[in-house]
């Protein structure tokens, strides 16, 4: 390597550390689940995306082993070639079903559905206007098209009036606007029906990334869009099978007929990516059956997140206001949430400190995820172990 590049390595690496910005990994020794297994030590997991609790149910399992034995492992294959087998049309189809959409495209993440999106559908003639707390796969989707970025402030109807006139003004050929459904970081719901009223009012289509949302709000769990009555409002939703739906991989695009056949014939991560394993699939579709068949699960879940959220009140912990199960407990000081989430560890609890650049600065907190695998008893501990955790840090100073 040559040496200039590696001092240049070294010195980021070491900025970042200094800043108390290192991220390291946990590494599992057991499945997903509300308890898991760091090398023998059980921890109750707190920071998970695994909100139905479907990561390790039994049907979903039984499901990927029957598929193994019937489609094998993967497909080795992009879709168009020879990596195209029934279960991914079924998948498809029941997705569009499940959203109330014509139609729908699948990726092998979320992330490669917002990369393909932009690039494929608007030039540099458009604009783009994007709420500036989306996920970062919108941001860098956005990148890769040409067209003009504008940015308006999270959640600000009048700061999003402001860059639809801008868009207006710059001759726009075509206005997209960007959001999404529930923000990652902060368990906050975008205003879609506002948004959907300012697009319609200056011509603009709707892009929602309802990834946080996809099987945990709204009738049956369809998401934001079904929860505030806009689902016949929104031209294009992305979203995950890597959260409630399975917790495993894969992505998808979804919405009207046309936009999605473009898509199939454009869209490079869609054309240049290998096929979502048939596993997978299978178990996705049966996940979407479980959510179908009953609303037990997720009601379990918005149980749990409200049970949480009025603990942590009582206990007069700050917390931003929501409905989600994604519960932001703020701190502000990196320092302060990095060691209550280390104290929280040793209490056999994981949860994760998030600051910035994840978050703006000066808003470090730690992000509770909710799970309906969590048992009342486990919420309860939790709660306790945050109490104590803060009077351990505030004690060493």
């Amino acid at each position: 390597m040559d040496r200039q590049f590696a001092r240049y390595l070294a010195s980021e690496l070491a900025a970042i550390d200094q800043a108390g910005l290192t991220k390291s990994e946990q590494a599992l020794a057991s499945p997903q689940g509300a308890i898991i297994l760091d090398d023998a030590d059980p921890l109750v997991n707190f920071c998970s995306n695994n909100y139905l609790g479907l990561a390790s149910h039994p049907s979903l399992l039984e499901a990927g082993k029957a598929a193994l034995d019937q489609w094998g492992y993967g497909m080795a294959s992009v879709r168009f070639i020879s990596g195209t087998a029934k279960p991914h049309l079924e998948l498809e189809r029941r997705v569009s079903e499940f959203l109330g959409t014509a139609a729908t495209i699948l990726y092998s993440s979320c992330y490669d559905a917002n990369a393909g999106v932009f690039d494929t559908l608007f030039g540099a003639e458009d604009a783009i206007v994007s709420d500036e707390l989306n996920h970062a796969s919108l941001i860098d989707g956005i990148r890769l098209s040409k067209a003009k970025r504008l940015r308006y402030r999270n959640r600000d109807l009048a700061s999003l009036r402001q860059q639809l006139e801008a868009a207006k003004a710059a001759g726009a050929r075509f206005t997209v606007v960007v959001t999404d459904g529930v923000f990652s970081m902060d368990g906050s719901i975008a205003p879609l029906a506002g948004i959907c009223d300012l697009a319609s009012q200056y011509g603009a289509l709707v892009l929602v990334d309802d990834s946080h949302a996809a099987g945990v709000l709204g009738p049956e769990g369809k998401g934001t869009p079904a929860l505030l009555g806009v689902a016949d409002k929104i031209d294009i939703l992305t979203g995950t099978f890597g959260k409630a739906l399975g917790g495993a991989s894969g992505g998808y695009v979804s919405g009207h007929q046309a936009i999605i056949d473009l898509l199939r014939q454009r869209s490079r991560p869609y054309l240049f990516s290998n096929s979502l394993s048939p596993v997978v699939v299978e178990g996705t579709l049966t996940a979407l059956d479980l959510l179908e068949d009953s609303n037990a699960a997720r009601c379990q879940l918005l149980a749990n997140a409200e049970l949480f959220r009025s603990l942590m009140d009582e206990a007069g912990f700050s917390l931003l206001p929501g409905q989600h199960p994604i519960v932001a407990v703020m701190f502000g000081e990196v320092a302060k949430a990095t060691a209550i989430a280390g104290q929280m560890r040793q209490l056999g609890f994981l949860v994760r400190a998030f600051s910035f650049p994840v978050v703006p600065r000066g808003q470090a907190r730690i992000r509770v995820q909710l799970s309906a695998a969590h048992t009342k008893d486990q919420i309860k501990a939790c709660v306790e172990a945050f109490i104590q955790a803060f009077a351990n840090v505030d004690y060493l100073g």
